[in-house]
């Protein structure tokens, strides 16, 4: 791959806390980040703010659906801020751009600066989401992986790919190694929504399911190696 697009769930970076950033897992996976770019790799990235605030489930508990998905926007701005703090301590140039407007804080997304900034060697974050609320960071990712002209997104969660159930829940869960886009959408795993899935599908990206949690997981699965589940059209 020569560019691709590291989708990181918010959950991932709380690790056994259930809230927060644990600076560890922080550190682990910006050790991997810098091993991937050492080896020449185009590298962007959306992270999620679950494990900080989740706009849906607010909205379930009776808060504007809006309103709460624009607190989750900004839970993702200060995981890409902690994110970037990390790797910029290993010595990894990296930039956020945000989708929404805080200049004191990250660069305004704009595509074409976004292209020359990953042409350069560096990491890019992209924060906020789409910038628009009713849509997921999953949905974002898969936006700017089509814009940015990515090979793959590798999503990186807490298990190592999908499963028929919920491994961490279930001791009889079956791993998948390849599925399509169309088995995601009617099996309703619920790896990434439907609007995200559709629109990889459109742009034939393959997704990546690994665990971002796993040493050396990563760049494993960019060489095609260790446990993941490819999804792709065929």
């Amino acid at each position: 791959y020569k560019r691709v697009l590291l989708k990181i769930s918010g959950e991932a970076l709380c690790g056994d806390n259930g809230y927060g950033i644990d600076t560890h897992i922080l550190g682990n996976i910006a050790d991997e980040i810098k091993e991937v770019i050492a080896s020449g790799v185009e590298l962007a990235i959306v992270i999620g703010g679950g494990n900080i605030f989740r706009g849906v489930a607010a909205s379930a508990k009776g808060m504007d659906r809006a309103s709460a998905d624009y607190m989750g926007m900004l839970a993702t701005c200060i995981n890409a801020l902690a994110l970037q703090d990390a790797l910029e301590h290993k010595e990894v140039y990296t930039r956020v751009l945000s989708a929404i407007h805080m200049q004191e804080l990250a660069e305004p997304y704009i595509r074409r600066r976004a292209t020359r900034h990953l042409e350069k060697g560096r990491v890019v974050i992209f924060a906020a989401g789409s910038g628009d609320p009713y849509f997921s960071t999953d949905t974002a990712a898969a936006l700017r992986a089509s814009e940015m002209d990515c090979d793959a997104i590798f999503k990186g969660t807490k298990v190592d790919g999908v499963y028929t159930k919920d491994p961490k829940k279930t001791s009889d869960a079956e791993h998948y190694t390849k599925l399509t886009y169309m088995d995601l959408l009617s099996k309703d795993l619920k790896v990434m929504d439907g609007a995200a899935v559709s629109l990889a599908k459109e742009n034939n990206i393959p997704i990546i399911v690994f665990s971002i949690t796993e040493d050396n997981a990563f760049e494993a699965a960019l060489k095609g190696e260790g446990r993941f589940t490819m999804i792709s059209q065929s």
